[in-house]
């Protein structure tokens, strides 16, 4: 088991875990196809040491060594050898626990020995809610970059439901959900790959009419325009100092525009002044994040995304609390802020873009 990204990892202890993910099935005639699979139900519990074995200093520092002490239990040895050796019939050099795969087929309805290997992850089981005095936070895991990826995907369906939205449109409305953001993005389907451009390229040669396929790529790249959409750090009550004195996004009062002097986000004055007016236009409230000097700060997808493609860059989110938490939270008012401005950004883009002229 390994740990991915920087997760605030104390907060893994003592949560009823489920495991999901990616399963390959090797079948009798040679072939291999793979299946999702989700065990919706608490399998596993990353479990404290008790008070009583811990000295002040230990519980006052909670130190654990990720490699030795951030392993979930599965089953007791002595529970799965009373009930007998679950994977008995899988092939003999099968690396996994046989407990672990014999659940995995159960749940797929296979085979112990067509298992051939997986891609697994464990969640937190319970459940998001909404909660607070007045019902106005969401309480769930993930909302780091969950929440982004959804109002991405509502606003682009909402922005083409019909043809009159799409009739004075001269642009291509389109969203990409990247993997492997949390470890630096250098993979395949990472936003380090190539996929962005590749995949605008084939979309702006679909339109080179005259055959001229470099010009229009050319065009096509200085004419986009990408929302680089990633939750934000909203100031918590406990650590206002944490935040630069001028700069502190509170929950409720709107998106999150989020600048850094050395490029960890890729917002400039003309990606602000463009998304700015979309939202004026759409009545909803803006924020400014800057990171403090004496702090660190984090980085998004934008800077890679416009150092590969040239493209217009803004960096942008929703204020969070508890980010990279197991369970994490936000306002409920500002889902709505942030899909109503990405609805905004594709059905007024083209037309806020045309009105700025610069250098």
């Amino acid at each position: 088991m390994e740990l991915y990204g920087g997760g605030l990892w104390h907060t893994w202890f003592d949560r009823d875990l489920a495991i999901a993910g990616r399963v390959l099935l090797k079948k009798a005639d040679g072939s291999t196809n793979s299946v999702l699979v989700n065990i919706d139900r608490p399998v596993m519990r990353v479990p404290t040491l008790a008070i009583h074995l811990t000295g002040a200093d230990e519980r006052a520092a909670f130190k654990f060594n990720k490699e030795d002490q951030v392993t979930p239990v599965l089953a007791t040895t002595i529970k799965a050898e009373l009930e007998g050796k679950p994977a008995a019939d899988a092939p003999a050099s099968q690396k996994h626990n046989p407990v672990l795969i014999k659940m995995l087929a159960d749940e797929i309805g296979c085979a112990p020995a067509e298992i051939g290997d997986f891609e697994l992850s464990v969640y937190d089981h319970h459940k998001g809610v909404i909660g607070g005095a007045l019902n106005e936070f969401m309480f769930t895991a993930r909302l780091d970059n969950l929440c982004s990826s959804f109002c991405a995907l509502e606003s682009l369906i909402s922005s083409c439901d019909t043809e009159a939205s799409l009739a004075d449109d001269d642009g291509i409305r389109m969203i990409c959900l990247f993997d492997h953001e949390e470890c630096g993005s250098q993979s395949a389907q990472g936003a380090g790959s190539n996929m962005l451009e590749r995949t605008m390229t084939r979309v702006a040669n679909i339109f080179a009419s005259d055959g001229n396929n470099t010009q229009i790529e050319e065009q096509t790249f200085r004419n986009s325009f990408v929302v680089s959409a990633d939750m934000a750090h909203g100031v918590h009550p406990n650590y206002a100092s944490k935040h630069e004195a001028k700069h502190r996004p509170l929950i409720h009062k709107g998106i999150v525009f989020k600048y850094n002097a050395n490029q960890r986000y890729a917002t400039n004055s003309v990606t602000v002044s463009i998304l700015r007016s979309i939202a004026d236009k759409c009545g909803v409230p803006i924020q400014e994040f800057v990171v403090r000097n004496d702090c660190p700060c984090g980085s998004t997808v934008g800077p890679i995304l416009s150092a590969k493609t040239g493209v217009r860059t803004i960096d942008i989110g929703g204020a969070q609390l508890s980010m990279h938490s197991v369970r994490e939270m936000c306002g409920t008012d500002d889902v709505y802020h942030y899909f109503v401005l990405m609805k905004g950004f594709f059905e007024l883009v083209s037309s806020v873009d045309s009105q700025h002229s610069v250098e």
